[in-house]
């Protein structure tokens, strides 16, 4: 009964329209809470440069509880688009130990569930992926925030960059108070807009923060 209950939810995750799938749940939420909690790292630098990025913790678990629950319904739905080509190609057996679709996922008696497993495996291998994926890039942007800490304390900085200080060389709003987050985003590849705005004061609570 429970698994025939879990192929009968997951058609239905699959057929719902775009406007109707739910807004990120708990273990959504759960997930985004570890990867902020990781990002944010122990140092001065991961510290200092995930208050650049996200200004609040709050703030980085919507935006991972989104992205999580986003990567989860991509992950579902190339599954089921990989699925339904497996089910309908004629020379699956010869891939296959000359098993059937139905015999080599199904469970049940007669396969019956063989789509749904088949799908439940495969979404779960390309979320796997995409989980890997994220924790290459938190490694990358706590790599990049000790290495601008690194320079951004180097007093021979300017010499090796036309005269220009840390702050001059990385810094983009007016007063270049950005200059550390925009340091780490370009070591990173992990393009975001700092909450240091232009047009905000230099502690980030312009109109682009309004909901931290």
């Amino acid at each position: 009964m429970k698994t025939l209950s879990a192929v009968i939810v997951l058609a239905a995750v699959l057929v719902l329209p775009a406007g109707a799938v739910a807004k990120p749940d708990a273990s959504d939420k759960r997930a985004a809470i570890a990867q902020c909690k990781s990002e944010r790292g122990k140092s001065k630098a991961t510290r200092k440069a995930f208050k650049a990025k996200y200004h609040s913790f709050s703030r980085c678990i919507r935006q991972n509880a989104a992205e999580e629950h986003a990567e989860k319904k991509a992950a579902l739905k190339n599954a089921a688009k990989e699925c339904k080509a497996e089910r309908a190609d004629a020379d699956f057996p010869a891939t296959h130990d000359g098993k059937s679709f139905q015999e080599f996922y199904g469970t049940g008696k007669h396969g019956k569930n063989a789509y749904g497993k088949c799908v439940s495996k495969k979404a779960r291998a390309l979320k796997a992926k995409e989980d890997e994926a994220d924790k290459a890039d938190v490694a990358e942007f706590k790599n990049a925030a000790k290495e601008c800490q690194s320079e951004s304390a180097d007093p021979d900085f300017p010499a090796a960059h036309d005269g220009k200080s840390f702050s001059d060389f990385y810094g983009t709003n007016h007063n270049h108070r950005n200059a550390f987050g925009k340091c780490v985003s370009s070591k990173s590849g992990d393009h975001y807009t700092d909450p240091v705005d232009d047009q905000g004061d230099d502690t980030g609570h312009g109109k682009p923060n309004s909901d931290a």
